[in-house]
């Protein structure tokens, strides 16, 4: 299949709304509308109350951004706060999934429940005929139905977070950048003289920004402190709360890196919520962090039909991950199985697992459990 270029399959449609950030992608994303001969407007979604004393939380800069792009390209800016649908939808998941002790991707979630679905049905009502966003991902349109498809850009692709998108989510959205590299999008913001041009990525949690994640997670969750131990029960220092770390994490456990004669990193490979324990080990394919397949909960796919088992494709565990060789040996409506063709590390429980055969983007499920190797 032969992706369509960004706007084919709504080539009937004129009025559509951006999601204007205030970053360069999205500003991009609206001055390719316009010069397709869309009629284009743009909305600002706050969807974060800002609570920080320290200022992390830039929604007011950001806002300042989209409203200079605005003026620049000539299209009428709404504002709109969905921080109610965002902690309801969002930010709540997000926290039971931690108090669980797994570790969630809210951008995923975010994608699914609010620039996809809150934003898409205000838009709607103000008139649109569908949505567009500076997403890095291709839609093409068949007699099958809606596919997404992997960008150009393959070290930008994000395919990954929007994987729980369904037929009718794609089918009143646009993603203009689909040709482009990252590249060429910076060196056209800077020949339009956008004043976003040089502004960098934002690269903290999906509409909080970015902060020291753990003094933010401390604020809703209790620290509840235990023993750092080794697969043997050789006790290397204190943890602040199993909550707080992540499988195969390798930064901020404070244990320095040398037990019993050996420097080496120390990885995160077990959290043992039955002890409080969280096991670490300084192989970075230590056993304990190598599975061989996992099983994932709450399967979408994205044409509305699972395939059926065996069934070939390749996988990633995480967003730039390169894709991996893997057979889903069982698939049902609450769940699926997978098994790798190689064994995998720090497969870990809340984050997604995400489909592909060739450039198409299939779906997705939550990974519940590694299967050891």
């Amino acid at each position: 299949m032969v992706p369509m270029s960004p706007n084919t399959q709504l080539a009937s449609t004129k009025r559509v709304i951006v999601g204007l950030s205030g970053g360069v992608d999205s500003a991009i994303a609206a001055h390719r509308l316009l010069e397709q001969g869309y009629e284009v407007e743009a909305l600002f979604m706050k969807n974060w109350e800002e609570d920080d004393a320290e200022g992390r939380c830039a929604a007011a800069a950001d806002l300042a951004d989209a409203r200079a792009v605005a003026e620049q390209l000539g299209i009428r800016l709404h504002t709109v706060n969905f921080s109610s649908e965002y902690w309801d939808r969002v930010f709540e998941y997000f926290l039971r999934e931690y108090r669980a002790l797994r570790t969630p991707n809210p951008d995923v979630l975010c994608n699914a429940e609010i620039k996809f679905s809150v934003f898409l049905d205000y838009a709607l009502g103000l008139g649109a005929a569908a949505i567009a966003t500076g997403h890095y991902a291709r839609i093409s349109a068949e007699a099958t139905g809606y596919h997404l498809h992997r960008a150009v850009d393959e070290d930008k692709d994000q395919t990954y977070f929007l994987h729980r998108l369904d037929q009718g989510q794609l089918a009143r959205a646009l993603f203009p950048l689909a040709d482009l590299t990252k590249d060429e999008v910076r060196a056209l913001a800077h020949r339009l003289g956008l004043a976003n041009a040089a502004k960098k990525d934002s690269t903290g949690i999906c509409f909080i920004g970015e902060r020291r994640f753990s003094d933010f997670l401390a604020r809703y969750l209790p620290r509840e402190p235990g023993p750092i131990e080794t697969p043997e029960g050789l006790r290397l220092g204190e943890h602040r709360g199993l909550a707080y770390y992540t499988i195969g994490q390798r930064q901020g456990l404070g244990i320095g890196g040398v037990s019993q004669g050996r420097a080496a990193p120390w990885y995160v490979a077990v959290k043992d919520s039955a002890n409080n324990r969280l096991i670490v080990v300084q192989d970075s394919r230590h056993p304990l962090l190598m599975s061989s397949g996992l099983e994932a909960l709450q399967p979408h796919w994205i044409s509305g039909r699972a395939p059926e088992a065996p069934f070939r494709c390749l996988a990633r565990l995480r967003h730039r991950q390169p894709l991996q060789a893997c057979e889903l040996v069982a698939i049902g409506p609450k769940g699926c199985q997978v098994r790798f063709d190689e064994p995998q590390r720090a497969v870990t429980p809340g984050q997604s697992i995400v489909f592909y055969q060739g450039s198409e983007c299939l779906g997705g499920a939550i990974i519940e459990r590694g299967l050891a190797s």
